[in-house]
């Protein structure tokens, strides 16, 4: 029995980390984007993306479990692409880290700000010192994140069904019925944005240790989970007000709301602050506290800049992390899974991933576009 529940214990925290990185800052742009181009196109975007980055975190799972050496993703790119494209993936890996814990300290910035004050004058204040406060906390590394993320997931989703539930009677079908074609590809960013949670594989295998079996279940279940999250939150948001949504969908819903909005940027800041930490440390071989040093310090000067001269807004950011980061690692992931399927395996992987080339050619092509689309608008 002792046995079953450790095995039902490692899997739930597996998830949650996932889940957990997963749902952060993005899903706050999500009804902002969507009520643009309008539901029904958000929401085919929002099935499409979960199920491409679901594909994706499967074969980054694949070749973590090839290995017998421990890597994040600069590093496995490393190892089968060859030593040139490291830096690139690092590049990429990191853009999208950054472009997240700068977009997290602008959203806890404006959202700390209306709770406090019920306006967003403080907005920089209060980011400064949530900043601070995140500062403290991955100074003591994943022991004290993992204490936490089970139970941010956990309550997160509960709320949100909750809301969804005693809303829904509120909710205004007209509100879901637009459709702009012209901005079709606009949700596109931001949702690959809010779907991606690469860091979090290397991470899971570290959670499940000799119980790697279970790592093809939890990155299904934790992929699936915000999409679930994502749909009710967008529906209710749009529901309820339609084309007036603020970029941080919380500040439309109310103080209760926004608290949730903080509980989730506050998980979600913990767990890509630490996978980048690991990044430096285990790829390029920092020292514990040269790792935190640029892992809090440089997302504090990125912040202090774009507020300080006004250069991005909250879901331009979101949107150029998404495409930037999450298109590059995803091609970048895709390439090294079709490498390591030509190669003599270091061992054999507890599940293993086949799909047709023609597959990978068409999700690699997306996320060209993305990109492309993403500089030109």
């Amino acid at each position: 029995m002792n046995l079953i529940n450790k095995k039902n214990w490692k899997l739930f925290s597996a998830v949650a980390v996932l889940s957990g990185t997963v749902i952060g800052a993005g899903f706050l742009g999500i009804p902002y984007v969507v009520a643009k181009s309008g539901f029904i196109i958000g929401f085919l975007w929002m099935i499409i993306i979960c199920f491409i980055m679901m594909f994706v975190n499967l074969l980054l799972g694949e070749i973590i479990l090839s290995s017998k050496t421990f890597h994040h993703i600069p590093g496995y790119a490393s190892k089968y692409l060859g030593e040139k494209t490291k830096m690139f993936v690092f590049f990429a890996s990191i853009f999208g880290l950054y472009a997240a814990l700068t977009a997290y300290l602008l959203g806890e910035g404006e959202s700390l700000s209306f709770i406090f004050t019920g306006s967003l004058k403080y907005s920089f204040l209060a980011g400064i010192l949530f900043w601070i406060l995140m500062a403290i906390f991955t100074f003591k590394g994943i022991k004290s994140f993992k204490r936490i993320e089970p139970l941010a997931v956990l309550i997160v989703f509960f709320v949100v069904t909750i809301i969804g539930i005693l809303d829904f009677s509120k909710i205004n079908l007209a509100n879901l019925a637009h459709i702009n074609f012209s901005f079709a590809f606009l949700p596109f960013g931001v949702i690959l944005f809010a779907f991606l949670g690469v860091s979090a594989i290397p991470e899971i295998r570290r959670i499940l240790n000799r119980d790697k079996i279970l790592m093809k279940k939890a990155i299904i279940i934790g992929s699936l989970i915000p999409l679930f999250v994502y749909i009710l939150f967008t529906l209710l948001v749009l529901g309820l007000h339609g084309s007036q949504v603020q970029e941080i969908a919380t500040l439309s819903l109310g103080k209760f709301v926004v608290l949730l909005g903080i509980f989730t940027m506050f998980t979600a800041f913990l767990a890509l602050n630490l996978a980048l930490q690991d990044t430096y440390r285990f790829d390029f071989n920092f020292s514990l506290r040269k790792a935190w040093i640029f892992s809090s310090l440089l997302p504090f000067a990125f912040f202090f800049i774009i507020k300080l001269f006004s250069l991005a807004g909250f879901v331009k950011i979101l949107s150029l992390g998404g495409v930037v980061s999450g298109g590059l690692l995803g091609i970048a992931i895709i390439l090294i899974h079709s490498h390591l399927k030509t190669k003599k395996l270091h061992r054999k992987p507890e599940f293993s991933i086949n799909v047709p080339l023609t597959l990978k050619i068409l999700i690699i092509l997306l996320f060209i576009l993305g990109i492309v689309y993403e500089f030109l608008i």
